[in-house]
C-alpha cells in the first residue's frame, strides 16, 4: 500500500487520550513517517498539529460520516481511533477500514463491541488483508503480551495454566468508566452476541483455549488477594490461546486483580457489585456517568506517580514460570504510548502474516513486545 498518502491516521486526536498518543508519534516517528490527525472539529485539529509541529496532515470526519471515513481509510495504510464508547461510535470506521485493506487499531474495552465487528466485519477483513486489532492500550496488550510472554517459557507440547494478576495505583479514565457501567447494563446483549460469535468462529482443531473464571482467594504463589476481574482481557488472552500452537494443546487462563489485604479485597468486591447494580437502574446509570466525565484526564505530575503491575504465574509439565508487565500511569500515558507503539509496528515492522479480526498476540506478538521494552515497559522472569 505504498500508493496511499499516509502510513499512519490518528482518529480522535483532539481528546485527552488522543492528544498523548498524537505527542507520542510526533517523539517517535521515523524519518519520512507520513502521518495525519483526525476528527469532527477542524479549527482543533489545526491547532494540534500546530503543536505537533512538522508536517502533520489534518483530516475531518465525524465518527457516523460513512464516505468521510471511507476516503480516510483508502488514503492510509493503518488507522488508529481513540473515539469511544466504540459501541456506541466505532463501527462505521471498523467497517471503511476492513473494506478498504486498511489495518484499524483501537483502545476499546468493550466485549460486545468486539464480538459485533467479528460478525460484521471479520470475514470482508480476511478478504482485504486488512489487520483488525482492537484493545490496543492497558486493555489488552500488558495481559495479551504478557502471557504470550510467559507461555514462551514454558513447554508448548503440555497443557498450561496461566493466571494474570494486575495491580495499581492510576484511578480509571472516564472513558473505561463510562465503557464499563454501559456493558453493565447490556449484560443480556453481550451474552447473546458472545454465543453467536462462538458458533460462527468455531474452536481450535485438536486444541482448547479457555477463560475461566473463579472465586476470591489467597494466591499462595504471589501472596495477594485475588478478586476476579471480568474485563475483556482474559477473552482477548484465550483468543490469542486458540490462534497460536505455542500456547499448548489445552490452555486455561484466569485473571484477577490482587490486593495485599483481605480488607480491600472485601471492599472491593462489594464496590464492583454495587457498580454492577447501579449500572442497571437508568437515572442511577447517569447519575454515576455524571460524576465522572469523558474527555478530561489526571495532571501530568499525577500521571508521574502512578503505575501498574501485572503478574504471570504459568505451570506446564510440573514446571512453574513467574513473569511480570509493568509500567507507569496505565489509563492514559501507558496507554497512548501502547497505541502508538502498536500502529508504528503495524506500520514498519516485519510482522506474522495475518488478516481478520486478530489480538495483538497474533498480529504483531514479539515485534510489539521489543517496541514497549525499548520504549520503558517492562517484561521479566522471577
Amino acid at each position: 500500500m505504498t500508493d496511499r498518502d499516509y502510513d499512519i491516521v490518528l482518529f480522535g486526536a483532539t481528546g485527552f487520550t488522543g492528544g498523548l498518543t498524537a505527542d507520542y508519534l510526533a517523539a517517535h516517528a521515523p524519518e519520512g513517517m507520513r502521518w495525519a490527525v483526525a476528527g469532527r472539529n477542524r479549527a482543533k485539529l489545526d491547532d494540534v498539529a500546530a503543536r505537533l509541529g512538522g508536517d502533520v496532515g489534518v483530516l475531518v470526519a465525524d465518527a457516523t460520516d460513512t464516505a468521510a471515513l471511507t476516503d480516510i481509510a483508502s488514503r492510509a495504510r493503518v488507522v488508529a481511533t481513540t473515539v469511544g464508547p466504540y459501541l456506541e461510535h466505532g463501527e462505521p470506521l471498523v467497517a471503511a477500514c476492513a473494506a478498504a485493506g486498511t489495518d484499524y487499531l483501537d483502545l476499546t474495552g468493550e466485549h460486545e463491541f468486539v464480538d459485533r465487528m467479528y460478525l460484521a466485519h471479520h470475514e470482508t477483513a480476511v478478504a482485504s488483508g486488512a489487520r483488525i486489532v482492537h484493545a490496543c492500550g492497558f486493555d489488552s496488550i500488558p495481559h495479551d503480551l504478557g502471557a504470550l510472554y510467559t507461555v514462551s517459557q514454558l513447554p508448548s507440547d503440555q497443557p498450561i495454566t496461566l493466571r494474570g494478576v494486575v495491580r495499581s495505583s492510576a484511578t480509571f479514565s472516564g472513558g473505561t468508566f463510562h465503557s464499563a457501567l454501559n456493558q453493565m447494563s447490556r449484560a443480556r446483549q453481550m451474552k447473546s452476541v458472545h454465543a453467536e460469535r462462538r458458533r460462527a468462529e468455531g474452536r481450535p482443531e485438536g486444541r482448547s483455549s479457555r477463560a475461566v473464571a473463579g472465586r476470591p482467594h489467597r494466591d499462595p504463589v504471589l501472596g495477594y488477594w485475588l478478586l476476579p476481574l471480568p474485563t475483556v482481557d482474559p477473552l482477548v488472552v484465550a483468543r490469542s490461546g486458540a490462534a497460536l500452537a505455542s500456547y499448548g494443546p489445552d490452555f486455561r487462563y484466569s485473571h484477577w486483580a490482587g490486593t495485599k489485604t483481605l480488607h480491600f479485597a472485601a471492599g472491593g468486591a462489594l464496590a464492583a457489585g454495587a457498580l454492577g447494580v447501579a449500572a442497571q437502574v437508568k437515572p442511577l446509570r447517569d447519575l454515576l456517568g455524571s460524576r465522572v466525565p469523558q474527555g478530561q484526564g489526571p495532571s501530568e505530575s499525577r500521571r508521574e506517580k502512578s503505575w501498574f503491575t501485572v503478574d504471570f504465574v504459568g505451570e506446564a509439565g510440573g514446571q512453574t514460570v513467574r513473569t511480570q508487565v509493568s509500567g507507569g500511569d496505565p489509563g492514559y500515558t501507558e496507554t497512548a504510548k501502547m497505541l502508538a507503539e502498536s500502529a508504528l509496528c503495524l506500520a514498519y515492522d516485519a510482522n506474522p502474516p495475518t488478516a481478520g479480526q486478530v489480538t495483538t498476540a497474533v498480529a504483531m506478538g514479539e515485534a510489539l513486545t521489543n517496541r514497549l521494552v525499548k520504549a520503558g515497559m517492562r517484561f521479566e522472569t522471577y
